[in-house]
């Protein structure tokens, strides 16, 4: 399989799906000529043309009902908002429209719209457009909320998500766009619910998320040489979430730790936690159930304060040693 990075997956993705189904469009900020804040839809104005690439104001609230109204016509659109951040504006939008349309309307419609968003810190792009906010999305029933941290996972759930009748939140890691990864060139779907197991191990789960997954694959490499055999599972999607597969590995490995870059405070690693704890697997625990996540403070300009703000490699190496040596 070829090498491309996690952008080159997703636009590729967006490609091959607006060619495969001309219901498929995509609407937001700057998207066509200019291509994107990221470059990410560079060329796909001159290849499907301003019906199909379409440049909007400068208003997430108005970029999300568009893509509901059309979605309700029979279009499928793919809406970007520039910064995660700014999905804010557009929560009514999400929340009270395309999340409730399906159950308010007795299932006699559906909305499937995918909203792109990219987020994350590590690009010292400051408090306004650096945040996680993927909890607050899982909290609203009727939305699916996928996050993939591989190019690979970037293109197959991508695919899924357009061909899905549902309102799909797709979160991009921003400092994971340059990555790399062999994909394939052709069709392929990864079903949207599915956790992997991106390294198996028999000391420790860890559950993380988007670049949180690249940092706990480091460390377990390193701590593979002291005897130190670590699980890392990749939810992939947040909403719905594989509680099975990681209640299953827990049940294994029988310590716990979930990882994120989002806030400590109302981060999902407490629903993880919750759904091991309230599981036959909480039995086989032999150690305190931990989280590790960012600070409870907005992400700083500076790029040292920037980097203390988030879990890094060796705050995560220190809570698996510490759990694994029976340390906490």
């Amino acid at each position: 399989m070829p090498e491309i990075s996690y952008l080159e997956a997703i636009r590729q993705a967006l490609w091959q799906e607006m060619k495969r189904d001309e219901r498929v469009f995509l609407l937001g900020e700057d998207i066509g000529r200019y291509g994107g804040a990221f470059g990410l839809t560079h060329d796909m104005l001159d290849e499907f043309g301003p019906e199909r690439v379409r440049e909007t104001p400068i208003s997430e609230a108005t970029i999300v009902a568009t893509a509901i109204g059309a979605s309700l016509l029979g279009m499928r659109p793919v809406a970007e908002i520039m910064f995660m951040d700014f999905v804010t504006l557009a929560l009514d939008q999400i929340a009270n429209q395309a999340a409730k349309m399906h159950f308010m309307f007795g299932g006699r419609t559906t909305v499937p719209i995918v909203i792109r968003m990219p987020g994350g810190s590590g690009s010292g792009a400051a408090s306004q457009h650096s945040q996680s906010l993927e909890s607050v999305l899982m909290h609203f029933p009727g939305l699916k909320v996928v996050n993939p941290s591989t190019p690979y996972d970037a293109k197959g759930l991508m695919l899924a998500s357009i061909r899905d009748p549902n309102p799909v939140c797709f979160i991009e890691h921003k400092v994971l766009y340059k990555t790399k990864g062999e994909v394939p060139e052709g069709d392929y779907t990864i079903p949207i619910g599915i956790a992997e197991i991106k390294r198996a191990g028999r000391d420790i789960t860890v559950v993380a998320n988007n670049i949180m997954v690249m940092k706990t694959l480091n460390v377990a490499e390193k701590l593979s040489k002291d005897g130190i055999e670590v699980e890392v599972i990749d939810p992939r999607t947040l909403l719905p979430l594989d509680t099975e597969t990681i209640i299953n590995s827990v049940a294994r490995t029988c310590r716990l730790l979930v990882v994120h870059e989002a806030c400590l405070t109302g981060g999902w690693a407490g629903e993880v936690i919750a759904c091991v704890v309230g599981s036959p697997a909480f039995d086989y625990i032999d150690a305190p159930v931990r989280r590790l996540g960012g600070k409870d403070i907005p992400i700083p300009y500076n790029r040292g304060l920037e980097k203390f703000a988030i879990p890094q490699e060796a705050d995560i190496e220190q809570e698996i040693r510490a759990l694994v040596e029976g340390k906490i």
